[in-house]
């Protein structure tokens, strides 16, 4: 069995961490830098930027917090939000970031997730998917931080991210960020079986076992994290003791 990886979220608006519910009403947490190495310290295996107001704006303007990370942080960082073209791409790449992940662009012009995926890799690409549900069983893709509907499937989209190159799917649960009340297993199950590369599940971890019932029931192969660890309730390594106890193959660090 693959490694589960424990991925911090960061989500970033302006110069600060903020964090909401449901992706939104944002209340301003500090510094990127200082929760990165806080994380970084406590052993998260990557780290996750979303530039939360970047599709408002048209640009994604986290240039200098990767750059400010790459000299204290010394795992994979993800890049998303805003991020409209390969030549958005390879500028997020230059500042420090090893993979980017595009929603909204990549909803409007699909495309794009080819052309990122031949000219950087696959493993670089990152399709990110925003889902509402709708029905059971069934979810709505979203944009623009939870704002936009799509009118397309949540599934179906994941599938169709991967077949034009996506080597990864960053999944968010609208519904449950936030909320703590756990992730949502169902929609995390759906896209995970539909999809032959690597599922992060994001979006209302509130305890410790909840990481262990993503994985083990949601098939997720890494799990996203925020309000659990920017309000101390936890920590990365606790996280990861707490995995470990519950079978799951984690990075001993």
């Amino acid at each position: 069995m693959a490694k589960i990886r424990l991925i911090p979220r960061l989500d970033i608006k302006g110069a600060n961490v903020i964090k909401g519910i449901h992706l939104e009403g944002l209340r301003v947490m500090g510094d990127p830098q200082d929760f990165a190495r806080r994380y970084y310290d406590q052993g998260a295996d990557e780290i996750l930027y979303v530039d939360v107001v970047a599709s408002l704006y048209g640009r994604n303007s986290l240039h200098s917090i990767i750059e400010r990370a790459v000299r204290d942080v010394f795992v994979p960082l993800t890049v998303t939000g805003g991020i409209r073209s390969v030549d958005d791409v390879r500028s997020i790449l230059r500042a420090g970031a090893d993979k980017i992940g595009i929603n909204t662009a990549a909803t409007k012009r699909p495309e794009l997730i080819r052309e990122v995926a031949r000219k950087f890799g696959s493993q670089c690409m990152v399709l990110s998917i925003e889902a509402k549900r709708t029905a059971p069983g069934r979810w709505e893709v979203y944009t623009d931080n939870g704002r936009e509907k799509t009118g397309m499937d949540v599934v179906e989209w994941a599938q169709r991210g991967v077949e034009l190159g996506a080597g990864e799917i960053l999944l968010t649960s609208v519904d449950r960020e936030g909320t703590r009340e756990g992730f949502d297993l169902e929609l995390v199950a759906a896209v995970a079986k539909s999809v032959g590369v690597p599922v992060i599940a994001s979006g209302g971890m509130g305890k410790l076992d909840d990481v262990a019932k993503v994985v083990q029931l949601g098939g997720a192969d890494a799990v996203a994290m925020a309000d659990v660890l920017h309000y101390g309730r936890t920590t990365v390594n606790d996280i990861r003791t707490a995995a470990r106890a519950a079978g799951l193959t984690v990075r001993s660090t």
